[in-house]
């Protein structure tokens, strides 16, 4: 167990996954951020992704949307807006909310909107992410 990090995910409704694991990785503001135990201690803002985390040899997955995380030499805590396991996610929902989207951004509308139709391509983009349909997000988003 010395060797594991605790990965603590919590969102305004739940925890959504309190574990030990080897190894986190998340996207953050700045970049792909690979987390071990023993890591410098920081906080930071998260952008919307798939957090991945390591056991033994078992991968497992979860989407991200807003958040941040604070991450100590034993432990890693992430508040998240919106926590998702790949079991929560409609794969087909998630490809009909990119296609309405990106419709909705090739449409000329105002800033607002236009900021609000790239969070929902983003979400659905990572969702499918989570659910396999889609390699990476970051191929698909401008």
């Amino acid at each position: 167990m010395d060797k594991k990090i605790h990965l603590k995910i919590v969102t305004p409704i739940k925890t959504t996954l309190d574990a030990h694991v080897d190894m986190v990785i998340m996207q953050a503001i700045d970049g792909e951020l690979g987390v071990l135990r023993g890591h410098v201690p920081l906080a930071t803002i998260l952008t919307s992704g798939v957090l991945r985390y390591y056991d033994d040899e078992k991968v497992g997955n979860i989407a991200l949307f807003g958040g941040m995380a604070e991450i100590n030499q034993k432990e890693v805590v992430v508040l998240a807006d919106i926590a998702e396991k790949p079991e929560d996610i409609d794969a087909e929902r998630a490809r009909l909310a990119e296609e309405r989207a990106r419709r909705r951004l090739s449409e000329k509308m105002a800033d607002l909107d236009e900021q609000r139709a790239k969070y929902a391509l983003r979400k659905a983009l990572v969702r499918q992410e989570l659910t396999g349909k889609l390699t990476t997000v970051a191929d698909k988003v401008e």
